[in-house]
């Protein structure tokens, strides 16, 4: 008797969460807040959504693997959709420069380079590009551009894009990059021992 009430107990469990899943899934069919294709975060989980199930849903990262994602977590959860309305995403690149910089000629020269890319969206002031003083660091004033681009699956290239072209408007103009404290002394540590 007392095992068929546990086995009952653990099949009243066991549907509940099939259940869960299922309610779930149907909820992801009907109201459509991700879609196949979608690029999402949940959890730990980001990649592009494959499939979506009645039970569950899967997700392919970037490394091409899936991963398999119980709707109900997508439901209780929260869910970061890049595309829900469009492919348009933001992207920020820091930069650190030496002190003595002119501060003034480093935000011109990253809103410019920011401005002549194809992708960065500059029509729609909410969206216009930014560039920020982030604060002081041991050897270097610290920016950030910030700028949307029309599309965020673009992001690493726009973002490969935008570092090339201020390392070369940087050294054109003279404005320094600092190299790391710490591997100046690994260099010099290494230079003591040879």
């Amino acid at each position: 008797m007392i095992i068929a009430g546990a086995l009952s107990v653990g099949i009243g469990f066991g549907l509940q969460n099939i259940v869960n899943n299922f309610v779930s899934g149907l909820i992801l069919l009907f109201e459509r807040p991700i879609r196949k294709g979608d690029w999402i975060k949940v959890g730990n989980a980001e990649g592009y959504v494959r499939d979506i199930s009645i039970r569950s849903t899967t997700i392919q990262a970037f490394d091409h693997s899936d991963i398999i994602v119980p709707n109900s977590e997508i439901i209780s959860g929260q869910v970061t959709n890049m595309m829900l309305n469009d492919n348009v995403g933001r992207i920020i690149i820091p930069i650190s420069v030496a002190y003595g910089s002119d501060s003034e000629r480093v935000i011109h020269i990253l809103q410019a380079v920011a401005d002549a890319h194809p992708t960065v969206v500059k029509s729609d002031e909410a969206m216009r590009i930014n560039v920020l003083c982030r604060g002081f660091g041991e050897d270097s004033l610290k920016f950030e551009l910030r700028c949307f681009v029309t599309n965020i699956e673009a992001r690493t290239g726009v973002t490969s894009d935008l570092n090339l072209a201020i390392d070369k408007a940087f050294r054109q103009d003279g404005i320094e990059i600092p190299a790391s404290r710490l591997g100046l002394h690994r260099v010099a540590a290494a230079s003591d021992n040879v």
